[in-house]
């Protein structure tokens, strides 16, 4: 949330917001007017249809499954052990057509082990049994497309729209780390030329507004001795990226990441005493509020739970065609990290792509830093009316927890970067990040061996000091590593693929953990013929 006393700083970059949204508004009214008037003068033609079905074992020797086989899964398989079976049908979007459709569904169902989380009671602690549903939904939509302009309704896989996630510890606002949020998004499928720039510059973005489907999953973690429990909030993102001429050896993107949570309820417990709650529910203005930022009362704080980041990319092509590219994502929650005050607060990355398949086809290195974070000591002149003290400590920074919105999670998993450990980890029944104060460094190497048989090697090393108003009483240490490889069957039986995936974690912060994860899938398809 941003306070009165952090105005001043957001403020600053309020124009360039404001452009972002303009322009964004301004073509995709355009041409989602221009999509409605020919919708019904368009033909749909054949679209094929794409199904798997995959059968997943794995096992671990700690509570959860280790850091890389649950991380940027949407949450499939974060659990000790289990035995499911994924399936999947999709019809994809023709980028080729002026007008096209799809749709998918994505269901999941077996059998997962269960963890007992923490929870207070009048007749002392117990323990709350939890783990994954027999059987759930994964992804469940519908989309239509008109020129670059789409519109979807349902819940799909989320994904990060700067970096490449098979290689990527993930982004910081939205990656493919939780289940997708149901709801309605509509913007841009790809970057478009703004007029009078003859190409040299391109804007993508797009508008999401949904509802969390978690709070029953909150209601079993939850230890209901400290802290706050939420339900029934809702979900905005907003994206505007430019892009320089993607035909040129160097290629720029700049631009911002807005996520959001607003209306709901929480109730909040000290010393397993219940001591205040507040029902917000659903309001239409919210809708605008949280496209606005609007201030919401006499307390200073605006609508809602703001997060985001700043986002930076260069991409160099070489003559041979491969890309090498370096990226920056800074993180805010408020004026101090909106206005870049959090020091070498985010994400850095360097990456290289092959044009082709060969033996390393795709690197990365990040070292990511979330110390700078301005401390528990907040202090702004206009909380305290009459005050003689002018200067202000812009403070009080908790990367993706909320006071009154939770944590930016969807049942457990960081909807953000898997880096920092999610909720679901904590047996405790915290519904917080208890380590977002950390640093460390991600590298990951993926290539192929000869045309059927692929390979991902991933290593990350952290250090976590708890948080800024909850410190760590040591330093806490992780060292995790990953080796997956994939092959390709299609000799024995065409459609066929089996994967294989070994990981460990080590250290204090994720605890010691060795799990193994095997699947095989097959997957076809057929097409649906015009009539």
């Amino acid at each position: 949330m941003i306070s009165d006393g952090d105005k001043n700083m957001a403020v600053n970059f309020r124009g360039v917001r404001f452009f972002c949204t303009f322009a964004h508004i301004y073509i995709f009214m355009k041409k989602l007017f221009l999509s409605i008037a020919l919708f019904g003068a368009v033909s749909m033609q054949a679209q094929v249809v794409d199904y798997s079905a995959t059968a997943i074992g794995q096992g671990s020797t700690s509570d959860f499954a280790p850091y890389f086989i649950g991380a940027l899964n949407g949450g499939r398989t974060t659990a000790a052990s289990a035995g499911l079976l994924d399936v999947s049908a999709s019809v994809a979007l023709d980028t080729t057509r002026r007008f096209s459709w799809g749709a998918g569904v994505e269901v999941l169902t077996g059998a997962t082990s269960s963890v007992d989380y923490q929870r207070y009671t009048p007749n002392g602690w117990t323990g709350s049994n939890s783990g994954p549903s027999a059987a759930w939904i994964q992804q469940l939509y519908g989309e239509l497309k008109y020129r670059q302009v789409f519109l979807r309704l349902g819940q799909k896989q989320q994904h990060s729209f700067l970096l490449d996630e098979s290689i990527s510890s993930g982004d910081l606002t939205r990656s493919g780390n939780a289940r997708g949020i149901p709801g309605v998004e509509a913007g841009f499928i790809d970057f478009v030329d703004i007029p009078l720039t003859n190409g040299w510059l391109q804007i993508n973005g797009v508008i999401e507004y949904g509802r969390y489907l978690d709070s029953d999953f909150k209601e079993v973690q939850f230890n209901y001795y400290h802290g706050q429990i939420t339900s029934d909030l809702n979900y905005t993102y907003k994206r505007c990226y430019f892009r320089t001429r993607p035909t040129e050896r160097f290629v720029l993107t700049i631009g911002m990441q807005t996520a959001g949570q607003f209306g709901g309820s929480y109730r909040r417990y000290a010393g397993g005493q219940l001591t205040g709650s507040e029902n917000r529910g659903f309001k239409i203005k919210d809708v605008f509020k949280m496209f606005f930022p609007t201030q919401g009362g006499a307390d200073g704080y605006y609508e809602g739970n703001s997060l985001g980041s700043w986002d930076v990319k260069l991409q160099y092509r070489l003559r041979s065609g491969d890309e090498l590219s370096v990226a920056f994502q800074g993180p805010w929650e408020d004026g101090s990290g909106i206005g870049r005050c959090n020091g070498f607060d985010g994400l850095w990355g360097i990456y290289y792509h092959a044009a082709k398949r060969q033996l390393i086809s795709a690197a990365a290195l990040e070292y990511l830093d979330f110390t700078n974070q301005s401390g528990p000591i907040h202090w702004a002149t206009h909380d305290a009316p009459g005050t003689s003290i002018n200067t202000e400590a812009t403070g009080g920074d908790d990367y993706y927890n909320s006071e009154y919105y939770g944590s930016f999670t969807n049942f457990g998993m960081a909807q953000a970067t898997p880096f920092l450990v999610s909720p679901l980890y904590n047996l405790n029944g915290s519904p917080n990040f208890l380590h977002n104060r950390a640093r460390g460094v991600h590298a990951a190497v993926s290539g192929w061996l000869g045309n059927d048989f692929s390979y991902t090697v991933k290593y990350s090393w952290q250090q976590a000091w708890g948080k800024g108003r909850v410190p760590a009483t040591h330093c806490l240490i992780d060292n995790s590593v990953s080796i997956a490889a994939s092959y390709d069957a299609h000799q024995l039986l065409a459609g066929l693929s089996i994967s294989a995936q070994v990981a460990f974690d080590a250290g204090s912060l994720r605890g010691d953990n060795f799990g193994a994860l095997v699947g095989v899938t097959y997957s076809g398809n057929f097409s649906l013929s015009k009539h």
